[in-house]
């Protein structure tokens, strides 16, 4: 009998934001697939979890898919988390579900929390229609993207860093100028916060914030910035 792959999603922040599916799941598997393993040995820790850890991100993936479904064909099971939140979702993992597929091997979700949803909800901008475009091409690609994003009606969601978050707000002036933006620092951390106005509003308040952390970066449709204004 074959084994079964779990695509277990984890906190985004806080290490109570998780499920008991996903606890069970975890003390069940044989083995748990992890970006960091020292990051989600202290989640598992957490909850009394001792469970083998293996090493999966996007630098090892490629290298070590074979032999997972090797095991898996032979009745293996395995849990794949990222570091927080969903896997596969800006996070490795997709190349693994879809080569498990094609090994008829079954993948099961075990849902959770993920931070695009998140910022989402706590956004007040709309939500029956958006379009997630994740982490910007840190370099070559980045301006054209955001040249196309511009034509987007529907609510934007982007992922980023504290990097270059300050670098995303200075091209959101610039490209984006007439459209509301919010933006959630640290979510479910204890530092969690969230801005909201104009690009340049921001702009101008950021010399002011902490920029240090994980952002989620979300930007009104230009039908609803207009109402805002």
């Amino acid at each position: 009998m074959q084994g079964k792959l779990y695509i277990v999603s984890t906190p985004i922040g806080n290490l109570k934001d998780i499920t008991l599916r996903a606890i069970e799941t975890l003390n069940e598997v044989d083995f748990i697939l992890c970006e960091d393993t020292r990051v989600t040995s202290i989640l598992l820790k957490q909850y009394n979890i001792i469970k083998q850890l293996i090493s999966f991100n996007a630098v090892s993936e490629i290298k070590k898919i074979p032999s997972i479904i090797d095991r898996l064909q032979n009745g293996q099971s395995y849990a794949l988390v990222s570091d927080a939140g969903t896997p596969a979702i800006s996070d490795p993992g997709i190349r693994l579900v879809s080569e498990a597929v094609k090994n008829k091997i079954q993948v099961i979700t075990i849902p959770g929390a993920t931070a695009l949803i998140a910022a989402l909800t706590v956004s007040g901008l709309p939500t029956d229609s958006f379009v997630f475009e994740g982490f910007l091409p840190q370099k070559k690609g980045r301006q054209k993207k955001l040249k196309e994003l511009t034509e987007e009606e529907r609510t934007i969601v982007l992922y980023e860093s504290s990097h270059r978050i300050t670098k995303l707000i200075n091209e959101l002036v610039e490209y984006f100028p007439n459209r509301y933006v919010v933006v959630c620092r640290e979510m479910t951390k204890k530092f969690e916060e969230t801005w909201r106005g104009y690009p340049a509003e921001l702009k101008e308040n950021l010399g002011d914030k902490i920029v240090k952390g994980e952002f989620v970066v979300v930007i009104a449709p230009t039908a609803f910035s207009t109402i805002v204004k």
